[in-house]
């Protein structure tokens, strides 16, 4: 674990915000690359994604107020520590979907078969954003006495997330991580099949959705919200969403483009 990637003195490089900014380059690259593949303009969008990474975050760090919501009201001031925080992926992912379906409308953008060409390379910032987690400690795990498991001991990651430290955890991000490499393989070979549109993306909501469920048992923040007394989190209840969701786009889309 290392959270400050560079120490100057002066200034400090942040690995979770290094990993992140490489995982939105290494999205908006593959990304182009599938839409020109695609027969759409790949420049134009890299430019529509820019916007929605950007409504991302915004959606990110509006599902982490709300979850955490009696944490603000108790005291205000830690809204400013929101400039340093991820937040919670899956509100910048509702976020950017909502964001999307009106700006692919309004540059006349197939909004099925764009989503498609999108949500490969979501998954593969997603994997590369999950190693800057570990790296900065956030997002840990549970408890675990596999011989896998991982002990944070930097200070830092304490002081500025409240990792705990010299305990044995489930290396979560690592989990995500590994989890959302090979969706993007899976998603990337199905778009290379050309299955009617919408359907790449119906199949990451159902995908995604169900792994994040499973994999949210192993971890062990517990500020990120429970529902239905504790027995769900907030991202699980809202990964049943997503499978359902992606379930129903299966199930009514054709599976290959009509002659």
């Amino acid at each position: 674990m290392h959270p400050i990637l560079l120490d100057l003195g002066f200034f400090q490089v942040p690995s979770y915000g290094v990993l992140v900014a490489l995982g939105v380059i290494a999205g908006l690259l593959t990304l182009k690359r599938r839409a020109d593949r695609a027969g759409l303009d790949g420049a134009r969008l890299v430019d529509v994604g820019l916007w929605l990474v950007i409504w991302a975050l915004v959606g990110a760090k509006g599902l982490l107020v709300l979850v955490e919501l009696p944490r603000y009201l108790r005291d205000p001031g830690e809204l400013v520590g929101l400039v340093r925080a991820g937040g919670v992926f899956l509100g910048g992912f509702a976020a950017a979907v909502a964001a999307g379906v009106v700006l692919f409308r309004r540059y006349h953008l197939p909004v099925l078969a764009t989503m498609d060409v999108f949500v490969p390379s979501v998954a593969l910032g997603q994997a590369i954003g999950r190693v800057g987690c570990l790296m900065a400690g956030c997002c840990w795990g549970s408890r675990c006495d596999l011989p896998w498991a991982i002990t944070y001991t930097d200070p830092a990651a304490a002081a500025n997330v409240g990792t705990p430290l010299h305990v044995p955890l489930h290396p979560y991000p690592a989990y995500e991580a590994l989890f959302n490499f090979a969706l993007f393989v899976g998603l990337e070979a199905l778009h290379r099949r050309r299955p009617a549109p919408g359907r790449v993306f119906a199949a990451y909501l159902l995908t995604y959705g169900a792994g994040r469920f499973a994999l949210e048992w192993a971890r062990g923040d517990a500020a990120r919200g429970f529902v239905l007394s504790g027995a769900l989190s907030t991202s699980q209840l809202i990964s049943l969403g997503l499978v359902v969701l992606g379930t129903a786009l299966l199930v009514r889309l054709p599976r290959r483009t009509p002659p």
